[in-house]
């Protein structure tokens, strides 16, 4: 008995080893980003390379919001990331509460051709949602971004399979009640979904966050711009930018992301966990 305690001890002991290993090497390259945003920018090309800078060098911050309105493209993208992600939420959460819980003719049907358009790659449509942006009047307007993003198929396939695993009791119980549907999905569906709710709006968050395509494409008011456009301009012409700066930049950009996921991450793993339960 001892033995096999001692045994499985051991192989905890070397699986948390290589865990650990994992976490630092995936983590050597935030390390790496915030070490050089810190340097002058002779010391960022010298060699043999430096992990940690000799002399601290802060003013390449400060340098990333004198050179260019790095604050208002910063607000700018999380004014696009939150309402996307309210959007998104809105319905995601009713089309998935629909194909969980309601029956109605042609619900699986209906689900696979929404799950076939993760699909089509979003440069076959990219014409297309230009076009149709441009007959609503919104390009050059932030809602060219935010509007095509609110239908996000994977989520709905995240919230529909949590939504399935939730004991359909719960409902029987609130329409003996007097319940209705609405009030089912808002005062029990919603709250027991928290986790799922969570995970897809740190997916949405982080895609919105990082899109580089959508305001270069639809936008072209400098004040409208948003973070990943504002971290291009710092490369300057021909990639002549300090090093230094842009990656002050990027270490900035993370600030919101990082945060939100470390709040979230319970939820996110709960969320991941348990959408794939029932099918």
């Amino acid at each position: 008995m001892l033995k096999v305690k001692s045994g499985r001890n051991i192989r905890g002991l070397i699986l948390h080893l290589l865990l650990m290993l994992l976490c630092t090497l995936m983590l050597l390259p935030f390390c790496w980003v915030i070490s050089t945003s810190l340097r002058l920018p002779g010391e960022s090309f010298k060699v043999p390379p430096s992990f940690f800078p000799t002399d601290f060098y802060y003013r390449n911050y400060l340098d990333v919001f004198s050179k260019f309105p790095f604050a208002r493209f910063m607000m700018n993208s999380i004014l696009v990331a939150v309402t996307t992600v309210i959007l998104n939420l809105l319905v995601t959460t009713m089309a998935g509460y629909a194909f969980a819980r309601i029956p109605f003719k042609g619900r699986n049907t209906v689900f696979m051709i929404l799950l076939a358009g993760m699909m089509i790659p979003a440069q076959a449509t990219m014409i297309l949602v230009y076009v149709v942006m441009s007959k609503l009047g919104l390009v050059g307007s932030l809602w060219a971004i935010i509007l095509p993003a609110t239908i996000n198929p994977l989520s709905i396939f995240f919230v529909r399979q949590f939504m399935m695993t939730i004991p359909g009791s719960y409902e029987e119980a609130a329409y003996i009640d007097g319940a209705g549907r609405v009030q089912i999905y808002l005062k029990i569906i919603l709250p027991m979904s928290k986790s799922v709710i969570v995970m897809t709006s740190l997916l949405n968050f982080m895609a919105s966050w990082n899109n580089f395509m959508g305001p270069l494409i639809y936008l072209s008011d400098w004040d409208q711009m948003t973070l990943p456009i504002g971290l291009r301009v710092l490369q300057g012409y021909m990639g002549t930018g300090s090093i230094g700066v842009i990656l002050a930049g990027v270490a900035i950009s993370i600030i919101i992301p990082t945060f939100l996921y470390l709040a979230g991450q319970k939820y996110f793993m709960q969320g991941m966990t348990l959408s794939g339960l029932k099918s």
